[in-house]
């Protein structure tokens, strides 16, 4: 019996210490997130929603009373560097403290884990993504990558754009970058080994997903289901949202007030099923409404 006892008390410290270990992360299925006022003068939300996604990754997201884009931005932290995707869609710093607020989280997480170089990167070339660029640049320990493919591709050292996926190693911290252009000519998708998160930019997220190149943004997302299904996918995570809670109903542009948004995260199911539409709708531009995007050519 004594035997047992002690095989039982084993047991169940090992799956405590299995537990413990296992980091608790934010539920962003029922994350809270700001989203703007009916009349922004009475607006008291901060101008940056600071979420602490876990120990090593925050999401922030803009004010829609400092913008009505509302862009969301992501920082990832390993041992040697932290990359920033994206920087917003607010140039000045008053209005807009992005710096500011991404260096005290540096501040605070280098304390406890030692000092990281800033990488600041894009999911591609469109002014709410790049607008605060200008508040990185010239400070110490900072890269700013520039926005144009070339320079992406030397960065990142991609060799065969857009066909090629390539490692971004942040110091145990694996990320993985893909091209998907289509929606802009330099986008990408960038994926944490880590978290299991997939980053889609403005290519895919819950919203109007604006088709620039309609073959080229077929190819990025089928190139996107491809590597689902070859990699653990735990969320999609797209720079907007612009859809309601009611399936296939926007908001109307240049909104500044969304008090009842579709969730953030998308799912692998969700990425097939825009695959599929757009297989169906074949070479020729068209807008289609899903629940959760909609389909959206531009010229």
């Amino acid at each position: 019996m004594k035997t047992k006892i002690k095989i039982l008390i084993s047991a169940l410290i090992f799956i405590w210490s299995c537990k413990s270990s296992i980091e608790e992360t934010v539920d962003l299925n029922v994350q809270n997130w700001i989203h703007g006022s009916e009349n922004c003068e009475d607006n008291t939300d901060p101008p940056i929603q600071v979420v602490k996604y876990n120990s090593n990754t925050w999401i922030l997201r803009q004010n829609k009373c400092t913008n009505y884009e509302a862009p969301f931005m992501f920082l990832f932290f390993g041992e040697d560097k932290v990359l920033l995707m994206d920087t917003g869609a607010t140039k000045d710093d008053e209005t807009f403290p992005l710096y500011k607020t991404v260096k005290q989280i540096i501040k605070d997480w280098s304390e406890k884990n030692g000092e990281v170089e800033l990488i600041v990167a894009h999911t591609h070339k469109h002014g709410d993504h790049y607008a605060a660029d200008g508040q990185f640049e010239g400070k110490p320990n900072t890269t700013v990558i520039g926005l144009e493919v070339e320079d992406v591709t030397n960065f990142f050292n991609l060799s065969n754009w857009p066909n090629e996926i390539v490692d971004f190693e942040l110091g145990k911290r694996l990320m993985k970058i893909i091209p998907i252009p289509g929606h802009q000519a330099s986008s990408i998708a960038v994926y944490d080994a880590s978290t299991k998160i997939l980053l889609t930019g403005d290519t895919f997220y819950p919203g109007r997903l604006y088709v620039k190149d309609w073959n080229t943004f077929k190819m990025s997302i089928e190139r996107l289901v491809k590597f689902t299904d070859n990699n653990e996918i735990s969320t999609i995570l797209g720079n907007h949202i612009e859809m309601t809670q009611t399936p296939g109903v926007d908001y109307p542009i240049e909104t500044i007030y969304q008090p009842k948004e579709h969730q953030l995260p998308l799912g692998v199911l969700t990425l097939k099923e825009l695959s599929n539409a757009l297989t169906k709708l074949g070479d020729k531009p068209a807008k289609e409404v899903h629940d959760s995007f909609i389909i959206y050519p531009i010229d």
